[in-house]
């Protein structure tokens, strides 16, 4: 027979493990945080979303000082810079994260037009969507409907030059980036408060595939590229970026079959469809200007899938 004082625990320790299960699987993530000094009260899931980017940044930064490598401290220090720099915009609100939106996309369309060697004219042309697809998704949100449309007007330059040596490939190159550009990111508005969990869940995925594919690497199965296009996404790492997602999104409380296929396997697919793109280049990265990443598409390639099947599946 089992001591009163344990029979009188039991049902607290299960109490507190149900209590555990419950919140993994939907509970609460709305928290309250009041700033020392101005005495500002904070609540909502941005805060807890906040919170647990900062800790985890803290935690990796225990590791990385550990490590003692230098690229490992870099990328570091780059991740604590994007955290913020994302961060603020979207819980600022709509109008702000159209703005990160636009910004991202001149940006990544400028460093595309770079690598593929886009004309001037069509250059201009996505430049112009870079901003006006994130101010529809704003202020006018059943216009990304005519992303179609619009890869038809990207043939347009080619068109009127009369380019019958490169017109095919400059039409179909612009109207692809109009689409896998500007058109996507643009769903960060259209995500808009869900938009840093989903960016978030992904970074996550994107360690995960990391791991996966250095952990399984002694079975011959997780050694298995996915393409030819990239000998480093394996297998492997597929499947540590599908467990990543099933356990990043748990603990965000936002976990969905429609989410984990968004995250898991719309990052790894996203990051294939960028090497294709630099490979093509003949190029190891589309920039240099961020320390342990390269450019700005390196560092948002698996987001320009993640954030649109989200949209649509999550």
């Amino acid at each position: 027979m089992e001591p009163l004082h344990a029979l009188a625990a039991w049902p607290v320790e299960a109490g507190v493990r149900t209590g555990v299960v419950d919140w993994l699987l939907g509970g609460d993530r709305a928290w309250s945080l009041t700033l020392p000094g101005v005495g500002w009260t904070l609540t909502g899931r941005a805060v807890f979303l906040a919170v647990a980017a900062v800790a985890v940044l803290l935690v990796a930064g225990v590791g990385v000082a550990a490590s003692g490598k230098s690229e490992l401290r870099r990328r570091w220090t780059t991740w604590a810079i994007i955290i913020p720099v994302v961060g603020i915009p979207i819980w600022a609100g709509r109008g702000t994260t159209a703005l990160l939106a636009a910004v991202l996309s001149v940006q990544a369309v400028r460093e595309l037009a770079r690598l593929t060697r886009l004309p001037r004219a069509e250059t201009a042309l996505l430049g112009v969507l870079a901003v006006a697809y994130p101010l529809a998704a704003w202020l006018r949100p059943g216009l990304l409907g005519l992303a179609p449309l619009m890869v038809l007007v990207c043939a347009l330059p080619a068109v009127l030059a009369g380019d019958t040596v490169h017109g095919l490939r400059r039409a179909s190159l612009t109207g692809f980036a109009s689409v896998w550009i500007p058109w996507s990111l643009a769903h960060l508005v259209i995500l808009w408060q869900d938009a840093f969990l989903i960016a978030f869940a992904a970074a996550a995925a994107d360690v995960a595939a990391w791991t996966g594919g250095t952990s399984l690497r002694r079975f011959a199965w997780a050694r298995r590229p996915l393409s030819p296009l990239s000998p480093n996404k394996t297998v492997g790492g597929m499947v540590g970026a599908l467990v990543g997602a099933v356990v990043i999104l748990t603990l965000l409380g936002q976990i969905t079959a429609g989410l984990v296929i968004a995250v898991g396997l719309g990052g790894v697919l996203g990051d294939l469809i960028e090497s294709m793109v630099k490979r093509t280049a003949g190029v190891k990265d589309a920039g240099a200007w961020l320390p342990g990443f390269g450019g700005l598409l390196d560092r948002v390639d698996s987001l320009l899938l993640v954030l649109p099947l989200a949209a649509v599946l999550g």
